[in-house]
């Protein structure tokens, strides 16, 4: 009876590694069949998805690359390329002034366009264009976010405090600080043609130390030490390097299924470096409120105008503060220097604009000490320079993506659905034939009145280097201030020609900003 009782259990026992073989083997099924099922319905929906896009889409009829209008993939791989200016480009030689370069995005090339998009509200009369999320991302530094990424309230109150520390003003009472670091430019450029340089620097380096000192002076109340030291810190290596990080975090955000698993992809030295971004902006910004001192820095006007009685109660947070501190330290620098390396580079080439430039600068004054913001302002061909320089070397060189609002908008005269990202991309807008006579050549006499007549069809008004409407760039008198004194300093104390290797400069990628090689130009001093 127990030999009965036990015997089925002992079968059973025998049979279990069968059993749990067949277990396997039904799980392994269904895993098999689910990954199929998946397969088809990913497969069903891309498939639906670009048919939608192709033949539905509110902007199925504007003209693009088929695999642009389908998918995001081909502005990614020209993104990921650095290559994504030259891509639009000729996109819009091909298309012409409007391009469907990616599925919910057009780009304009048209002058009006700033003002649709970028004005203070639609020109149907409706809300203004929000800035694309998707584009901007959140903000590193917490909430509230600083200007960059603000609503249109916070916008308008974050502004109107910092504006203060930008104004004639204080650009006056800030010119001496940023003639001393011009001057230590100057001295360390003699320092190194002098010595083992034999002649020759790397204008791009110095360019960057200067503007990196000055705006770390004016942003944190003391400067980097770049030129003294002649070399980048870890943290404005690490601000490069984030550049990187940004660029690839767009992408990232355009395919919101699998975000989480992209970003695992982002290694740790990237990450490192944004976290040294962060920490070294904030502990400046702590450290700089901390001291009470009356000299003209960015802080002293942005106390004294958020303490007023009609401010009270609406001074930036402590996050809107480190936020805007590191938009300064990049927007104020990094920009500032390409556009004068560029603008250097050009010169170079063109021998007799440079040589023309030279006599205006050495006779307008008798001495360095005479060279002044106002004085410099006034020099014409110095101004026109600058101007074409910005036009065929943006140092932005990409479109700022706006969403058009709800209920939709104009846009260079023909409406726009709502939901959708639109942009000017700077270097395909300023190298169009469309808008500029000669439009890849440096020619500063179109700025001119000689050149009125000859580039009379320019449309000039396409120019927006610092973007346009409310949210344009706070820094701009600044920046041109800085690229006259800085230039003219140079041309002042120094004749310029190009060194060997740096003939092909200007073939450069884009991440987000110019990936620049090393600008080597021989410099003779003058004696005087």
């Amino acid at each position: 009876m127990i030999s009965t009782l036990i015997e089925p259990s002992v079968l059973f026992h025998h049979r279990s590694p069968f059993s749990e073989a067949i277990k396997m083997s039904n799980i392994t099924t269904i895993a098999v069949q689910a990954s199929i099922l998946f397969s088809i319905l990913l497969i069903s929906y891309t498939i639906l998805k670009i048919f939608y896009n192709l033949f539905l889409h509110p902007l199925r009829s504007y003209p693009g690359p088929l695999l642009a209008r389908a998918t995001i993939l081909a502005f990614q791989r020209a993104s990921i390329q650095g290559k994504i200016h030259l891509w639009q480009h000729d996109l819009h030689k091909k298309y012409g002034p409007v391009v469907r370069y990616s599925p919910d995005e057009l780009s304009f090339i048209e002058p009006e366009v700033w003002k649709d998009v970028y004005g203070h509200k639609a020109s149907h009369g409706g809300g203004s264009f929000a800035k694309d999320s998707k584009f901007y991302g959140p903000d590193i530094f917490g909430t509230p976010p600083g200007l960059i990424r603000a609503d249109t309230v916070s916008h308008a109150r974050q502004r109107k405090l910092v504006s203060h520390a930008f104004s004639d003003k204080a650009l006056r009472e800030q010119e001496s600080l940023l003639k001393s670091y011009v001057e230590l430019l100057v001295k360390k450029l003699k320092e190194t043609v002098e010595g083992e340089g034999k002649g020759a620097a790397n204008l791009v380096d110095w360019y960057n130390f200067t503007t990196f000192d000055i705006m770390a002076d004016l942003t944190f109340g003391e400067p980097l030490k770049l030129l003294e030291g002649s070399t980048y810190s870890p943290w404005v290596r690490a601000l490069f390097d984030n550049l990187k990080l940004v660029l690839f975090s767009q992408h990232i955000r355009a395919w919101p299924g699998i975000e989480a698993l992209l970003n695992m992809l982002v290694p740790e030295t990237v990450r490192e470096k944004r976290r040294l971004h962060i920490r070294h902006s904030v502990d400046r910004v702590e450290k700089r409120l901390a001291r009470k001192t009356d000299r003209p820095d960015i802080w002293t006007y942005v106390m004294r105008f958020s303490d007023s009685e009609e401010n009270k109660g609406k001074g930036l947070t402590e996050t809107e503060m480190h936020s805007n501190a590191g938009l300064f330290m990049l927007a104020g620098t990094e920009t500032t220097a390409t556009e004068l390396s560029g603008l250097t580079y050009r010169l170079l080439k063109s021998p007799e604009r440079l040589n023309r430039l030279k006599r205006e600068i050495r006779d307008a004054f008798e001495t360095y000490e005479d060279m002044t913001m106002v004085k410099l302002s006034q020099l014409e061909y110095l101004g026109a320079c600058i101007e074409e320089g910005l036009r065929v070397y943006p140092p932005v060189p990409f479109g700022l993506a706006r969403v058009v609002p709800k209920g939709g908008g104009l846009v260079g005269g023909r409406w726009m659905p709502e939901g959708i990202s639109v942009s000017v991309p700077q270097y395909a807008a300023y190298h169009s034939a469309l808008n500029f006579k000669n439009p890849d050549d440096f020619i500063p006499e179109r700025w001119l009145l000689e050149g009125e007549a000859e580039y009379s069809s320019d449309r000039k008004t396409v120019l927006n280097p610092f973007s346009y409407g409310p949210r344009n760039c706070l820094g701009k008198n600044l920046a041109y201030h800085e690229m006259r004194l800085v230039l003219a300093s140079i041309l002042w104390n120094f004749d310029m020609e190009l060194a060997e290797g740096s003939d092909g400069w200007l073939d450069q990628q884009t991440f987000v900003l110019w990936k620049k090689g090393p600008l080597m130009v021989k410099l003779t001093p003058i004696r005087k």
